[in-house]
């Protein structure tokens, strides 16, 4: 799907940490606003840079342009998805397997073009965990894992009520066909095309030797089930960041997110091409690298 909007301010979401994700972002938003957009940032992030335009609120974005790596992106997305702005983002850090640029790419300057003729937008599925009367949104993956102890954990898993499984580990982790090349591939999960309506299921650390990462349908409820005796509190993490931490016999619930992810791109994503370059799949150790 092509999309193209009349509305005229842009958002940045900044790697603030990193003093070139920084001049990226000027100079982006000076691209922007020449060609007479107004430009918008989190209130925090403008405190610091103070590039935003008067009045421009994230709210009112037509597009929001993430720049820093894929961590900025995930945290952004949050964003996104509460007012249905499409993200795109720009590398300043190690991997960018989710961005559409790296930070030496000449295409950049060419952002308010690319922008008026209209981007390819690429919806990607999230996830939604519940617990305690909050919502908790992931793009990547949720996370319940044990606290602060060495000991192997008890953790309960449970499909549409259906007991699935009594694992002893260091945690679950449930990640989206986006999250599949990430933690969840660290965790011996397989890779899941974006375009697969499904989500994957893996236990961390597990103390078995049949225990294995299971595939289900995105229309899955997933629940998990802390044990009763654990000590100390275990954590519910979404895209790397603690949300909340679990006492003993906490449960919670995960399922699809009732909104997409929508991301701009100026061409279309070949999956496999990315995976190559950014992650060497299918590169021979014995080949020379490209």
């Amino acid at each position: 799907m092509t999309v193209t909007t009349q509305r005229k301010t842009i958002a940045l979401y900044i790697d603030m940490q990193r003093e070139h994700a920084r001049a990226l972002a000027t100079r982006v938003a000076d691209g922007f606003r020449k060609r007479g957009y107004a430009i918008a940032l989190c209130s925090e992030q403008d405190d610091r840079l103070r590039i935003a335009s008067d009045g421009a609120g994230v709210e009112d974005a037509a597009l929001l342009v993430t720049v820093g790596g894929d961590g900025t992106l995930l945290r952004a997305a949050r964003i996104a998805i509460a007012d249905d702005i499409p993200l795109i983002g720009i590398n300043t850090g190690r991997l960018g397997f989710l961005t559409e640029f790296d930070e030496d790419d000449p295409r950049i300057d060419r952002l308010p073009e690319f922008f008026e003729k209209g981007f390819i937008i690429e919806e990607r599925t999230a996830l939604e965990a519940r617990y305690d009367g909050q919502s908790f949104f992931a793009l990547n993956d949720v996370v319940v894992r044990k606290g602060g102890v060495s000991r192997i954990v008890p953790f309960g898993l449970c499909l549409n009520d259906e007991q699935a499984a009594h694992i002893p580990a260091d945690g679950i982790c449930i990640s989206t066909p986006t999250g599949s090349t990430a933690y969840f591939l660290s965790a011996g999960g397989a890779i899941i095309s974006p375009q697969v309506e499904a989500f994957g299921i893996a236990p961390l650390l597990p103390h078995t030797l049949f225990s294995r990462p299971l595939i289900v349908p995105t229309t899955s409820r997933i629940t998990i089930t802390v044990d009763a005796q654990i000590s100390p509190n275990a954590h519910l993490e979404t895209d790397g960041d603690i949300m909340s931490e679990l006492p003993p016999g906490a449960t919670v619930t995960i399922s699809r997110h009732p909104k997409t992810v929508r991301f701009a791109r100026i061409s279309r994503l070949n999956f496999f091409e990315r995976l190559e370059e950014k992650m060497l799949w299918g590169v021979s150790i014995k080949g020379k690298l490209r």
